[in-house]
Formats: structure tokens, sequence, C-alpha cells
């Protein structure tokens, strides 16, 4: 029986468990036995694997605490947190205008903390290869608002003649966002005609299904179907093409496709101890799940400037400000 992502995923998070719990000091095996509550996280399907990993491992040491991790997508989560129905959103990028605006309408202050990096995946069948590379210009014409692409031969000359498939997140995803802006330059600019599904598996399966097929997700889903699909090789402007990878994520050479990932932390409910202890328990385990599933760790520095940025409540985004979304995570975590 072939296993799904998720599955796969749940195995590399059951496999650290035992020495995250064999890790655990004294305080934190009393607590376990006197902590209790609930813990509402919601969002991305990008983050979900992060997020999951930590809860399992957390509900190790603190069985009596419920954590429950939905997959909304990224906007999809944020409708739910910026009116105070959950606790924690999970976000593959950062919180919007629209969205600060809602939640202070309801009076949700939150903490932005990042928690790993990304790179978005373009996949395609297994069985095709005669796509080496795709070109960011390439990619536009499949994807941008009223593309008439339906071919491969229509793509680049010397493509065969074979129908195209697309396969993309939904559009409360942050994935969606993120990639039609890098590649259509704005934001959910795309074209309507495509599969889309907020679940990572439904579009590894159409993928996997048909030869003529191209899609993107995250890069931690992909990681674990490798047997099932090919990543492609991005070529940006003048650069030699770069196929995602843990090191070309982490290096910053594969792009304009990688990304920062995030939670975002209502403040009354960090007040909680349950979600106190949560959040600090994700920073912590963060550094070594991240990898675990498929992500890139960050800095050991920009871990350090969330912990403080949590632990003293600073509330907002820092991306709001025009001049910060240029800036790397250790530039605005120093």
């Amino acid at each position: 029986m072939r296993r799904t992502s998720k599955t796969a995923i749940t195995s590399a998070i059951l496999a650290t468990i035992a020495v995250i719990s064999s890790c655990s000091n004294e305080s934190n095996a009393a607590m376990s036995s006197s902590l209790a509550g609930k813990v509402s996280v919601d969002g991305s399907s990008t983050v979900y694997p992060i997020t999951e990993a930590v809860a399992e491992a957390f509900r190790e040491v603190h069985g009596r605490v419920r954590v429950n991790v939905g997959i909304s997508g990224t906007g999809g989560g944020f409708k739910k947190f910026c009116v105070g129905n959950t606790a924690i959103n999970d976000a593959s990028r950062p919180i919007k205008g629209k969205e600060i605006a809602q939640a202070e309408e309801n009076g949700i202050d939150f903490i932005e903390l990042p928690v790993a990096y990304d790179g978005l995946t373009v996949v395609i069948h297994k069985d095709n290869t005669f796509v080496d590379r795709l070109t960011t210009a390439e990619l536009k014409k499949i994807w941008e608002p009223g593309s008439a692409i339906k071919n491969w031969k229509d793509v680049r000359a010397g493509f065969p003649d074979l129908k195209m498939k697309l396969y993309g997140p939904g559009v409360d995803s942050g994935t969606f966002d993120y990639f039609t802006e890098a590649i259509n330059g704005k934001a959910r600019a795309c074209r309507k005609d495509f599969t889309q599904s907020e679940k990572d598996d439904v579009i590894v399966n159409g993928v996997a299904g048909d030869k003529g097929s191209i899609g993107f997700f995250g890069y931690a889903y992909y990681a674990n179907n490798q047997e099932r699909l090919t990543a492609v090789p991005i070529k940006n402007g003048d650069s030699a093409p770069v196929t995602p990878s843990l090191t070309t994520i982490n290096d910053g050479t594969y792009k304009p496709l990688s990304r920062p990932i995030f939670i975002y932390v209502a403040t009354a409910a960090a007040d909680r101890p349950e979600v106190k202890t949560f959040v600090d328990f994700y920073l912590d385990q963060a550094p070594t799940l991240v990898e675990k599933v498929g992500y890139v760790k960050l800095p050991a520095s920009v871990y350090a400037g969330a912990k403080k940025r949590f632990a003293d409540k600073v509330t907002g985004t820092q991306y709001q400000a025009a001049e910060n979304k240029k800036k790397t995570l250790i530039e605005l975590y120093k």
C-alpha cells in the first residue's frame, strides 16, 4: 500500500519523539502531570507538518493538553484567528493588511513568529523526461490570468504535443498567494482553470496520476514523495537553473520561490499556561523538527529573536512597513 505524504511525514515525526521525550527535564515531567487545557491551531497546509510534529512531541510530555491542528489554508485560518476562534494560526505568508484590520476590529492582538524556511516546489510526473528546467517567464506563461496554455508544445519549441493539466493550492492558501506574486507579479492573479485543493495530498496524487500534469506546493510534500514526482529546476533571469533542496533554499540560490513561514499567536491565548508552554516548546524544538519533516531551519539568531519577541509579547507584524519586506529574517530579528 502506497503511503500518502501525510503518513510519511507522521513517520518522521514519530521517529523523533523518543529522543525529544528523553531530553525532557524534571520540571517538564512535573508539569506534564498537571498542565491541562486545549490549544487550537489552524491555517497553512505548508506549515502543518511542522506544527503537527511539534504537537505530537508535546503530547508525549503534556498528555493532558489537547492540541488540535487543522488545515484551512493560510487565509482560511486567518479568518478564524482574526475573530478569536483559534489560539494559533499557521501561515505560509505574512499577515495581510485586511486581516490585521479584522483582528483589530475584534480586539485580537497577535505575536508573529517565524519558524522555518520553505521553497515552493514545481512538480511534474515521474515519466515526464522532456522538462529539464522551466524559466520564471515560462511559468508565468502557464499560470498568468487568461493563459491559454493547454498543451506542452505551446510552452517551448521542442516540447511534445501533450495535453497539460494543472494542479495547485486553493485560493485561501498562502502558498497560492506567494507563488502568484513571485511568478505573475501580483498575489492571487492567476488563471482559473486548474484543479485546486487545500490538501497537498490531492495535488500529489493528481500530478502523479497524469503524465502531462504540473503543480506546485511546499518543499516538504515533494521531499516525502520523491519516488512519485520530479521537482523542476527553475531558471530565474540569467542565473543557471536551480533545483529546490535544503541547501539551495537555505543559501538563497533557489529564487524567487524561497520564503519564511510563520505561526501567529493570539496574545490573550498566550496568557494561558498551556498555550504559552506549547509555543515555548515549539520554538525550542523547531530547529530539530523542521529538518525532520523536510524544511530548512532558521539561523539560531532568528530563533533567539523569536523567543525574545514571544517572551516580551511584542505584537504586530514585521512586514507592515514596506522597507521591511526586503529585509532578511536575520536583519529583522537582531
